[in-house]
């Protein structure tokens, strides 16, 4: 099924843990929202594919994933997505510079590349938030860039 132009739901949902990751409705809704006002518009921005390494995630996936053990996730709630491409950094840089969003996090990696890009949309209050996350003595510490 697609969501938009260059995204199928197949890859907004895909995983490699064993739990069950059906989408709902609602959840679909909110995939496509995500798709139809970051992520497609990004894919024609940067000009070559984005890889979703993490889109939607039932609750038992997230919490496989090292993800929040709540439904507060905005990855369970279908509004995000973690994308990685051959320059990541750069697709952060188009994300903050060219669209609206609710939560953006530069993910792992170094001062010059994240090693993936955390982005959410929601289709009202979307806060512009800008983390960066990085793996200090086996624990994720996140600040704020903005």
């Amino acid at each position: 099924m697609r969501l938009g132009k260059y995204f199928t739901l197949e890859e907004m949902v895909a995983t490699t843990s064993h739990y069950d990751n059906t989408p709902n409705v609602e959840q679909i809704g909110e995939l496509s929202q995500l798709v139809t006002h970051v992520l497609d518009p990004l894919r024609e921005l940067v000009g070559h594919s984005i890889h979703v390494n993490s889109g939607f995630r039932s609750l038992a996936v997230n919490k496989d994933k090292g993800g929040v053990d709540k439904p507060l996730s905005q990855h369970c709630k279908g509004e995000a997505a973690d994308i990685s491409s051959e320059n990541s950094a750069l697709l952060f840089k188009l994300i903050r510079d060219h669209f609206m969003f609710d939560q953006m996090i530069w993910e792992g990696g170094n001062d010059e590349q994240p090693e993936w890009v955390h982005v959410s949309y929601k289709t009202q209050g979307n806060r512009g938030e800008i983390l960066k996350m990085k793996v200090v003595n086996g624990k994720k510490e996140y600040s704020h860039i903005k």
